[in-house]
C-alpha cells in the first residue's frame, strides 16, 4: 500500500504551478501533474493576503481535512498542490471538501 507525502521543496512547488493543470474556485486552487511513482504528494500554500497567521492555519487545517477524507477514493501517482483563496479561512472543511471534489472529478483523478 502506498502512503501519502507532503511537498516541502520550494522546486516541486514551482515546478507544478509551470507545468500542473489548475483548477479554480472561490475557496480552493488545485494544481494537479503526474508523478512518475506510485505515491500521492500534496502540498498547501496560504499567503499572506489570507489574513493573519491564526487565519492561514485555519485554512491549512481545513484544506487538510478535505484531502484526508477523498484520499482513499483517489488514484496514486499524483502530485496537488492546494492554495487557499480569501474565502478559506471562513468555510467549513465540507465546503473545501465539495471544491476539491469537484477539481479532482474535473481532472479525472477520483476512482469511482
Amino acid at each position: 500500500m502506498s502512503e501519502t507525502f507532503t511537498l516541502k521543496k520550494n522546486g516541486d512547488f514551482q515546478k507544478l504551478y509551470r507545468r500542473g493543470k489548475s483548477y479554480v474556485s472561490p475557496v480552493l486552487v488545485t494544481y494537479i501533474i503526474r508523478n512518475n511513482s506510485d505515491k500521492l504528494r500534496f502540498g498547501i500554500t496560504t499567503g499572506k493576503k489570507i489574513g493573519n497567521a491564526v487565519k492561514r492555519s485555519r485554512a491549512r487545517r481545513v484544506i487538510r481535512a478535505a484531502f484526508f477524507e477523498l484520499e482513499p477514493k483517489l488514484k496514486r501517482g499524483y502530485d496537488f498542490v492546494f492554495v487557499a483563496r480569501g474565502k478559506t479561512p471562513f468555510v467549513k472543511s465540507t465546503d473545501v471538501k465539495k471544491a476539491m471534489e469537484m477539481h479532482l472529478k474535473s481532472a479525472g483523478i477520483i476512482r469511482e
